[in-house]
C-alpha cells in the first residue's frame, strides 16, 4: 500500500538542474530498500519557486526539499523514506539559521501564501503525463457540464460574465471574441491556442503545457462547442521539447478516453486537436502571423480588418487564445463566473501569472489576483533584491512593454494601470533591475531583440527599429549628440503610428519609458560622456586607488592584455589605452583598490 508520495519537479528549469537523474536514482534507492510498494514517485510540472530547484516534496508530511543534488538521494531515501527522519540540511528555509521546527508549511511561506493559483492549480501537483490524475482533480468535468447542460450561447454568456480577458498581451475580452466567431456562419471554424511564447524571460505558458496540458485541451473543446468549431490547433515553438512531448501524450490519452474526437460524451459534438511547431520567430506570437505560419507560409502579419473571428485560419472564422487564458476556463465553468469575477479589479478580473526574473531573489512563477501591487510581488513574494542592492525598475511585457520605476511600486497591477504609466501587461514577463543596471543599455537590449525578430514586411518596423538601435548604439558608445535624444523620441512615435502589427507598434516602448523615467541617464551619456551605472564600456574607466593599493601584483598578473604595471609593494597604475574593461582586475583585488568611474 502506498503511504508516501514523492513529488519531483520535471519542468524545464529543474530538469536542466538534474531532476530526472534525481528521480531515477530515487527509484533505484527505493527498490534497494524494498520500499517500492510503499513509496510512489510522481514527476510533476513546475512548482513555481525555480530559484531553489531542483525541488522535491514528500507527502503526507509535506516536507519541501530544495536544491537537491543526485548525491543527496541516498540520504533522503534512507533517512526520510525508510526511517522517517527529515533531512534538515535540505529543507527549504526562507532565511539562514532558522530551526527545523520553525519552518513554515509550504503554503505559508512568503512565496506561496498570498498567491491564488487558478491557471497553475495543477502544476507541481499532478503527473501531467497521466490523464487519470487530471480527471481526479475534476478534469473534463467542465467539458461534460458544458456539452450536456448548456447551449453554445449560454457558454459564451458565462465567459462574458466572468470578465476573463486575454492573457497574451492585448487583454481583449475572451467572451466577446468568442461571440464574434459564433455569429459568423461557415462550414468550418477553428480554435487556435497560441503557445508561441517568445518574450525574453517569459515561461508561463511553457510551464502550464508542461504541468497541466489537459486543462488546455479541455478549454479548447469548450471553445469549439461555443463557436461551432470541430478542429483545433496548438501552435507551440519547437524550442519547448518537454511541452511538445507532453502535449502529444495528452492528446493521445484524450482521444483514447473519447474526450477528443467524435461524439464526445455521446452528445454528437466532434472536436479534435493537432499540434503545429513554430521555428521560434517572435513575430508569430502576433495572431495573424501565427495563422499564416500554420497555413505553411512565412510567418508575416496581415492587415486587420478582417479580424480572425471573421476570416482567420484558411479564411475561416477562428478564435485564438493563449495558453494561460485557456487554463482558466475549466475552473470558470466548475466554480462559476461570479467566483472568477470576484478576484481582481473592476475591469481586470481574475488572476495573472508572472515570470519573475532578473535581479530578484525568488526567481520563478507567481500567480496573484490582478490589482496586487508591484511592491508586494517584488519584495514580499519575490523576496526583494539580491546582495542588498537597491531596486531600480521592473520591465513588464517583454520587448513590447515598458520600464516601471520605483515611484510606481505601490501601483495596483492591472491592464489599465500598466498602460497609464507607459508599460503593458504583455504575456506576463517581469524582469527586475537593480541600481547596477544602465537603463539606456537595458532599452538597447530589448530593441536589439526586436530588430532581429522583425519579419521585415513593413518599412516602419524593418528600417525604423534599426535606426533606433543605431542611435542607441551611438549613445552608449559615447558618440551621442544632444539632437539624438529628440530624434529618438520622434522616431519612436513614428514607428508606433505606422508599423503594420503589434510587434512594430510596441517596439519603441522600452525606449520611450526609459526616456521618460530615466532621462537623466540618457543625458549623462550624451552630455557628460558618462554611464552612471558603469555598464557601458566606452564610457567608463578603471582606476587604482593609491591609498588602498598594496602592490601585491595580483591584478597585473590577472590582466589579459598587460594594461596594469607597477613595482612590488608600490601602487600600480592602469594604462587606459590598453585596458579592455573586462573587470578581471576588480574581481582579483582583495583590497578594494580598483574602482570603475
Amino acid at each position: 500500500m502506498i503511504r508516501t508520495h514523492v513529488l519531483i519537479c520535471a519542468g524545464t528549469g529543474c530538469t536542466s538542474g538534474g531532476s530526472l537523474s534525481i528521480a531515477e536514482r530515487l527509484e533505484g534507492e527505493i527498490a534497494r530498500l524494498g520500499l517500492q510498494d510503499e513509496v510512489q514517485i510522481v514527476r510533476t510540472g513546475c512548482f513555481g519557486l525555480c530559484a531553489t530547484g531542483p525541488v522535491m516534496i514528500v507527502y503526507p508530511d509535506g516536507t519541501f526539499y530544495s536544491r537537491v543534488k543526485p548525491e543527496d538521494v541516498a540520504e533522503i531515501a534512507e533517512e526520510h523514506l525508510l526511517k522517517g527522519r527529515v533531512v534538515e540540511r535540505l529543507v527549504h528555509k526562507e532565511r539562514e539559521g532558522i530551526a527545523l521546527h520553525e519552518v513554515p508549511a509550504l503554503g505559508e511561506t512568503t512565496f506561496y501564501k498570498t498567491q491564488m493559483r487558478v491557471a497553475l492549480r495543477n502544476c507541481g501537483v499532478i503527473n501531467p503525463e497521466n490523464i487519470d490524475e487530471y480527471i481526479a482533480m475534476d478534469g473534463y468535468r467542465a467539458l461534460g457540464k458544458v456539452l450536456t447542460e448548456m447551449t453554445p450561447q449560454e457558454v459564451i454568456d458565462v465567459m462574458k460574465a466572468s470578465g476573463l480577458r486575454g492573457r497574451g498581451g492585448a487583454g481583449f475580452p475572451t467572451g466577446m471574441k468568442w461571440q464574434f466567431a459564433a455569429n459568423n456562419t461557415a462550414d468550418q471554424k477553428y480554435v487556435v491556442c497560441n503557445a508561441d511564447e517568445g518574450d525574453p524571460g517569459a515561461f508561463m505558458d511553457r510551464s502550464v503545457l508542461e504541468g497541466d496540458p489537459h486543462a488546455v485541451l479541455e478549454a479548447m473543446a469548450i471553445a469549439g462547442y461555443a463557436i461551432g468549431a470541430s478542429k483545433g490547433y496548438i501552435y507551440v515553438r519547437a524550442e519547448y521539447p518537454i511541452a511538445v512531448h507532453r502535449l502529444h501524450i495528452a492528446i493521445g490519452q484524450a482521444r483514447e478516453y473519447g474526450l477528443l474526437g467524435e461524439d464526445i460524451f455521446g452528445t454528437g459534438f466532434n472536436f479534435d486537436v493537432d499540434v503545429r511547431l513554430g521555428a521560434g520567430a517572435f513575430v508569430c506570437g502576433e495572431e495573424t502571423a501565427l495563422l499564416t505560419s500554420i497555413e505553411g507560409n512565412r510567418g508575416e502579419p496581415r492587415n486587420k480588418p478582417p479580424f480572425p473571428a471573421n476570416k482567420g485560419l484558411f479564411g475561416k472564422p477562428t478564435i485564438i487564445n493563449n495558453v494561460e487564458t485557456l487554463a482558466n476556463i475549466p475552473q470558470i465553468f466548475l466554480k462559476g463566473a461570479d467566483w472568477f469575477a470576484s478576484m481582481g479589479t473592476e475591469k481586470s478580473k481574475g488572476t495573472k501569472v508572472f515570470a519573475l526574473g532578473g535581479a530578484i531573489n525568488n526567481t520563478g512563477l507567481v500567480e496573484i489576483p490582478l490589482g496586487t501591487t508591484l511592491r508586494h510581488i517584488i519584495f514580499d513574494i519575490g523576496g526583494g533584491i539580491p546582495k542588498g542592492r537597491k531596486f531600480k525598475a521592473v520591465q513588464t511585457g517583454g520587448p513590447s512593454g515598458g520600464c516601471i520605476p520605483a515611484q510606481f511600486l505601490d501601483t495596483p497591477i492591472d491592464y489599465e494601470n500598466l498602460t497609464r504609466i507607459g508599460a503593458m501587461m504583455g504575456s506576463g514577463g517581469m524582469i527586475v533591475t537593480d541600481d547596477s543596471t544602465c537603463m539606456v543599455d537595458f532599452a538597447r537590449f530589448f530593441l536589439d531583440f526586436t530588430v532581429d525578430e522583425s519579419c521585415g514586411k513593413c518599412t516602419p518596423c524593418r528600417i525604423g527599429t534599426r535606426r533606433l538601435l543605431e542611435l542607441l548604439n551611438k549613445i552608449v558608445d559615447g558618440k551621442g549628440e544632444p539632437e539624438d535624444l529628440d530624434k529618438l523620441e520622434e522616431l519612436c512615435y513614428y514607428i508606433k503610428a505606422n508599423a503594420l502589427c503589434a510587434l512594430g507598434q510596441t517596439a519603441p516602448n522600452p525606449v520611450l519609458s526609459t526616456l521618460k523615467y530615466f532621462r537623466d541617464e540618457y543625458e549623462a551619456h550624451v552630455y557628460e560622456k558618462r554611464c552612471p551605472a558603469g555598464v557601458c564600456k566606452h564610457l567608463m574607466r578603471y582606476e587604482i586607488l593609491e591609498d588602498k593599493c598594496r602592490g601585491c601584483t595580483a591584478c597585473a598578473r590577472k590582466c589579459p592584455v598587460g594594461a596594469i604595471s607597477g613595482e612590488v609593494k608600490k601602487p600600480h597604475v592602469i594604462d587606459a589605452k590598453k585596458c579592455i574593461k573586462c573587470g578581471a582586475c576588480i574581481e582579483t583585488c582583495k583590497f578594494n583598490a580598483i574602482v570603475k568611474k
